[in-house]
């Protein structure tokens, strides 16, 4: 009797251990998104123990550029990224045959113009020298930001550029150049239109430091970007739950106090 109970004893320990070695091996799957430091990376870092409890653990690459991330979400280096909005998406993905496409619409970063020399709109001089970003569609919405503001006029266009103007009052000059860039010209030009998230990176906050900024209708919502044929996978439906949740709109609403807003 004794030698059975031993027996007995020595086979549930053992199936105990292959049991905790069965866990240990079951660690979670890994979810792999590229991101721009502010504030996509913050957001998702929101949502790190709600794809937790989903089964997924959440590796997220930080990319200082508005390339990379569709190249490397294109060759399979992430599972997704979250840096940029539809247009910009829509234009890359269309010029390199990418094979992306987006699932969730997340926040609207408002774009804006920003000055270091001057604090209000009418003090911009003639032959004034503004940059913006260099890239079509970017470059494009900055243009319209102006446009619609009384500084220049533009021809119609879906996709407008500086030879688009057809009307420029006040001569301003124009340099493009890459959208990370744009903060640290403020030195060199005379004013600057930026993305927010850049323009957050350099302390400027849009509702403070804003000479002009979009309006809250604008349609540069930034999404969650997938390749074609995971647009359906648990991954990315994972991804959409908790990217789209009243936990990520509330802390959209409290961490940024109305410098970018929910999209959804």
């Amino acid at each position: 009797m004794k030698k059975t109970y031993k027996l007995l004893t020595a086979s549930l320990l053992a199936l105990g251990l292959l049991a905790g070695c069965s866990t240990s091996e079951e660690a979670d799957e890994k979810i792999v998104v590229g991101a721009s430091a502010v504030p996509h990376a913050e957001i998702l870092e929101n949502v790190r123990e709600d794809l937790k409890e989903l089964g997924y653990e959440l590796e997220v690459t930080i990319f200082n550029d508005y390339v990379l991330p569709n190249k490397s979400l294109s060759e399979g280096q992430l599972d997704a990224n979250f840096f940029q909005h539809i247009p910009y998406l829509e234009e890359m993905n269309s010029n390199e045959d990418l094979g992306l496409t987006y699932t969730v619409r997340v926040h609207i970063e408002p774009m804006a113009l920003y000055s270091d020399k001057i604090e209000t709109l009418e003090e911009l001089a003639d032959g004034a020298t503004i940059a913006i970003p260099n890239d079509a569609t970017n470059g494009s919405r900055a243009l319209k930001l102006l446009a619609d503001n009384g500084l220049i006029t533009l021809a119609d266009s879906e996709i407008a550029s500086v030879l688009d103007i057809t009307d420029n009052p006040k001569n301003l000059q124009f340099t493009e150049l890459d959208a990370p860039a744009l903060p640290r010209t403020l030195v060199d030009v005379d004013a600057a239109v930026i993305n927010t998230n850049y323009a957050i990176e350099a302390d400027l906050n849009p509702l403070d430091d804003a000479l002009i900024i979009e309006s809250g209708e604008s349609p540069y919502a930034n999404v969650l970007a997938v390749r074609e044929e995971d647009k359906d996978s648990e991954k990315t439906k994972a991804l959409d739950q908790v990217l789209n949740s009243e936990k990520t709109r509330t802390f959209i609403e409290e961490q940024y106090e109305g410098t970018i807003f929910p999209a959804f």
